[in-house]
């Protein structure tokens, strides 16, 4: 059986990504990143989806690193912007160099375990705002990754972005169909009690719901119609 490492944040993508992964046979190992973030709940649902899949999960704490990130909502005493992910709001929740940091460490762990993968869920709904969520980077640090555990790797070796040319709604149609629960799935950056509905990654997860035909079961605190372009 192929092995590989998932990124697991606990939203919606990662898990279905992870649900898909072993449908599609591989053995998994999850890890998820602690760096400071204000929604650190996230973590509680990638561990429960471990849980649920059989599998072994860790959390790899870089909150020495991540303190250092600075200027970010996600992270720093900034006010989480509402609104949609095509907004020029969102560029305040970039944490800069994020995702090259978090598949970096994924790759020494892959090598170590001698694993053919490391996986991260982005996809087209993050391209505008988030550089290190694009084909470009994707490519580029799959070929980085290759070339410096050159002889250490496994020969078929890869970062793999599996839905970075898949819309939020397509991975929500794929997760409804795996028949993932998005009640074990958190998306909220402000990570109060229960869901916002209006933060970026609510209104993009209320949108991909719509767009799939999906029920979503999600309780917020705002429910009111997002749907519509900014002026």
């Amino acid at each position: 059986m192929t092995k590989g490492i998932a990124i697991v944040s606990g939203g919606m993508d990662s898990v279905t990504m992870a649900h898909w992964l072993q449908q599609y046979g591989y053995d998994l190992h999850l890890i998820s990143f602690d760096y400071g973030q204000r929604h650190v709940k996230e973590l509680q649902f990638a561990e429960e989806c471990a849980r649920d899949l059989g599998v072994q999960w860790d959390l790899i704490d870089v909150t020495g690193v991540g303190k250092f990130l600075t200027g970010s909502a996600l992270t720093d005493d900034v006010v989480v912007p509402d609104g949609h992910y095509t907004w020029d709001t969102m560029k305040q929740t970039v944490v800069p160099n994020r995702n090259m940091i978090m598949l970096s460490i994924a790759t020494g762990i892959a090598v170590a375990e001698e694993c053919q993968l490391v996986a991260t869920a982005v996809h087209t709904g993050d391209h505008r705002i988030y550089p290190d969520c694009r084909p470009a980077f994707i490519a580029s640090i799959n070929e980085t990754a290759q070339i410096a555990t050159e002889e250490f790797s496994e020969p078929d070796f890869e970062i793999w972005a599996p839905f970075v040319t898949i819309s939020k709604a397509g991975i929500a149609q794929l997760g409804a169909n795996l028949g993932v629960d998005w009640l074990k799935t958190w998306s909220c950056y402000k990570g109060g009690e229960i869901h916002c509905g209006t933060c970026g990654t609510c209104y993009e997860r209320r949108e991909a719901m719509k767009l799939a035909g999906i029920d979503d079961p999600t309780p917020y605190i705002n429910n009111t119609e997002v749907y519509e372009e900014q002026a």
